[in-house]
């Protein structure tokens, strides 16, 4: 009885100090002055909450949802598609991580882009794509900004395809949500690549840097950022019951707080249109199927990405990696060798099959075997993609 309630009073004090440290977590956030949050129903834009939702941010890798929005516009105009080469010059080769790290002169495919911009933030595939649609970066902003205005985004303007640093680079929270909207309903072909959160490089595994697809449930999309001028920002998306939500938070001191203060806005907006809490929920991984990408450049691959009939083994993504292996030519024994008096000690790779001399009469199909490959290491997140 004493063990009974001793266990209940330590279980009301862990609950009363979890609740007290989310509730201060989002009380900090709020006060900071960079902060700014939006959220809205997807479908019409009807408002949920919002604070500071028109006063400038900078928007850092949120930037790249505009890249991506211009991208898309491309591909839908037929001036590219999904495997066109994409080159990367020497200056899109310098920008500072997080990046991908194409050597210059290398080549990627459209597809590997886009994948490269929605998982790894990479600034230096930006800056490519920037220069394949509009000639230089310089140019792209440009552009950007000017599609921004026409879609209605009226106090954003853009100095780079990427976010990195420029005091001149700012937008607001409404404006971010609609750009979420619109990439959502102009886009649905392509909406797909934000939910995705692995990709395979060469020998990598690249994985999203937007942790509220694993951990909050129903998110789809859609981007993060973050640099020192703007904290930790966020837009995503989220559906439960036939309800889509888009949400913005800008400001975060860190990118744990500005996820959680984003799952409170979203549990918030969710109520208020009528839908009901959602327990923690493990998300299934999606299945990454790795094969070769044929565009020039120096070994990228394309994947297809396919959602999990079940969630994979320790939140790992499934890879489907198929591998030969060589036959092993053998030298015909002049005598047979008993193996309990000779055994075979010669040193051979893992991935070759172990064979044993026969007597000639007496010749035998060597066994073939395959050794599963390591699975792959995790990426260390880089410092402008949180």
């Amino acid at each position: 009885m004493i063990i009974s309630l001793f266990s209940r009073a330590t279980l009301a004090v862990t609950l009363a100090l979890c609740v007290s440290w989310t509730s201060g977590a989002s009380a900090q956030i709020t006060t900071r002055d960079r902060y700014a949050s939006l959220v809205v129903e997807a479908r019409n834009g009807q408002v949920l909450s919002a604070a500071n939702a028109d006063e400038t941010r900078h928007p850092a890798s949120l930037t790249k949802m505009m890249t991506l929005y211009m991208l898309f516009e491309a591909m839908r105009d037929g001036r590219l598609n999904l495997g066109t080469p994409i080159r990367v010059s020497a200056e899109a080769a310098s920008r500072p991580p997080s990046k991908l790290g194409v050597p210059a002169g290398g080549s990627i495919s459209t597809e590997t882009a886009i994948l490269a911009l929605v998982t790894r933030s990479a600034n230096d595939i930006a800056a490519a794509v920037g220069e394949a649609l509009a000639g230089d970066e310089d140019a792209f902003a440009r552009a950007m900004t000017m599609r921004a205005r026409s879609l209605g985004m009226t106090r954003t303007t853009f100095r780079n395809a990427s976010g990195l640093p420029d005091p001149e680079q700012v937008t607001t929270a409404r404006d971010m949500a609609l750009l979420g909207r619109r990439l959502i309903a102009d886009f649905p072909d392509h909406y797909h690549y934000f939910s995705v959160q692995y990709f395979a490089h060469g020998n990598r595994m690249i994985r999203n840097h937007n942790g509220m697809l694993r951990d909050y449930p129903g998110t789809d999309g859609i981007k993060t950022g973050f640099i020192n001028a703007s904290g930790f920002n966020i837009v995503t998306s989220a559906q439960r019951e036939g309800v889509r939500l888009v949400g913005v938070v800008f400001g975060g001191s860190s990118w744990p707080q500005r996820n959680n203060h984003m799952a409170e806005l979203l549990d918030d907006g969710f109520q208020r249109m009528g839908v009901r809490s959602v327990p923690v929920m493990a998300s299934a991984a999606p299945r990454v199927v790795a094969g070769r990408d044929p565009t020039v450049g120096p070994g990228p691959r394309r994947v297809r990405v396919q959602t999990a009939t079940r969630p994979a083994t320790q939140g790992q993504p499934r890879v489907q990696n198929v591998s030969t292996t060589r036959p092993v030519a053998t030298r015909p024994a002049t005598a047979p060798r008993p193996a309990a008096s000779q055994p075979d000690r010669a040193r051979r790779p893992a991935s070759q099959p172990a064979t044993q001399s026969r007597p000639a009469a007496a010749p035998r199909t060597p066994v073939r075997t395959t050794q599963p490959p390591a699975a792959p290491r995790a990426q260390q997140v880089a410092r402008n993609g949180n």
